[in-house]
C-alpha cells in the first residue's frame, strides 16, 4: 500500500506563512488589527493553540505588535523587519521579486569591504592560504560547478581573514541558501567564475597588504553578476534556474 506523503510543516507553520504573506502583500495593511484569535481559528479550521504559535512567530519576525491586554496590530514590515524575513519567503513571492539581484548587490558590497579588511588584518598564514587557493582555482578548468565550489572556499578565506564576524555570518547565509532568493543561474555567473586571473590579482593584493587595490578588484569582479542579472531583467529574461 502506498502511503500519502507526510506533511512535515506543522499547522502553526502553515498558518504563519499564510498570515505573513497577507502582511507582505498588503492584504493586512500596517496599523490594522490582526483578526481575532477565535476568528482565525474558525477561518482556518485549526485550534487556538496553533493560532497563538503562529502569531508568536509573526511577533518574533517583527511583523505584528502585541499590546498587553489589547489587540495585535500589523506593523510596517519595511520599517520593522530584518534580513531574516527573507530567509523563508518562497522564491517568486511578488514583493520579493528582486531579492535575488538585491542579494547579489549585498554580496558585492560585503565582499569588496571584506577584501579590504582582509588585506589590512589577515595573518601571513591566511594570506599564503589565499594565494594557494587562487593558484589552485586556475587548475580547475571550465567546470562551472567545481569553480563555484572553489570560489566559495576562496571567499571564505577572505571573509575569515577580514576578522569581521557579522560579514562571516552574512556570508554563511548567502552561500548556504538561507536567503530564499533561489540559486543564481550559472549563465549569469559564467564570466565571474571563469576569470582566473582576477582571483590571482586579488590574492596578491591581499598578501601585499594593498587594501585599496584589493577592494577595487573584488568589487569589479563581484558586480559582474549583478550587471548580468540586471541586463537579463531589462530584457525580460528569467532570473531563476
Amino acid at each position: 500500500m502506498t502511503e500519502a506523503p507526510i506533511k512535515r510543516e506543522s499547522v502553526s507553520d502553515q498558518l504563519f506563512s499564510l498570515l505573513r504573506d497577507r502582511i507582505l502583500s498588503g492584504a493586512l495593511p500596517a496599523g490594522e488589527a490582526l483578526t481575532a484569535e477565535r476568528d482565525l481559528a474558525a477561518e482556518f479550521g485549526v485550534n487556538r493553540h496553533a493560532v497563538r504559535e503562529a502569531v508568536k512567530r509573526l511577533q518574533q519576525a517583527r511583523l505584528v505588535e502585541v499590546s498587553q491586554g489589547g489587540r495585535t496590530r500589523v506593523r510596517d514590515w519595511r520599517v520593522s523587519a530584518g534580513l531574516d524575513l527573507a530567509f523563508d519567503v518562497a522564491p517568486g513571492t511578488a514583493v520579493f521579486a528582486g531579492l535575488q539581484r538585491d542579494a547579489m548587490e549585498m554580496r558585492a558590497c560585503i565582499g569588496a569591504d571584506a577584501a579590504r579588511l582582509c588585506a589590512e588584518r589577515c595573518t601571513p598564514q591566511q594570506a599564503g592560504a589565499l594565494v594557494a587557493a587562487a593558484d589552485a582555482y586556475g587548475a580547475i578548468g571550465a567546470d562551472l560547478a567545481a569553480l563555484d565550489e572553489a570560489d566559495v572556499a576562496l571567499w571564505r578565506l577572505i571573509v575569515v581573514g577580514s576578522g569581521n564576524l557579522a560579514y562571516l555570518l552574512a556570508f554563511n547565509s548567502l552561500v548556504g541558501g538561507t536567503v530564499s532568493s533561489g540559486e543564481v543561474p550559472p549563465a549569469h555567473r559564467t564570466a565571474e567564475l571563469l576569470d582566473v586571473e582576477v582571483r590571482r590579482r586579488l590574492a596578491r593584493f591581499v598578501a601585499a597588504g594593498d587594501a585599496g587595490a584589493a577592494e577595487q578588484v573584488a568589487r569589479e569582479m563581484l558586480t559582474r553578476t549583478v550587471t548580468a542579472m540586471t541586463r537579463a531583467a531589462e530584457q525580460g529574461q528569467e532570473v531563476t534556474p
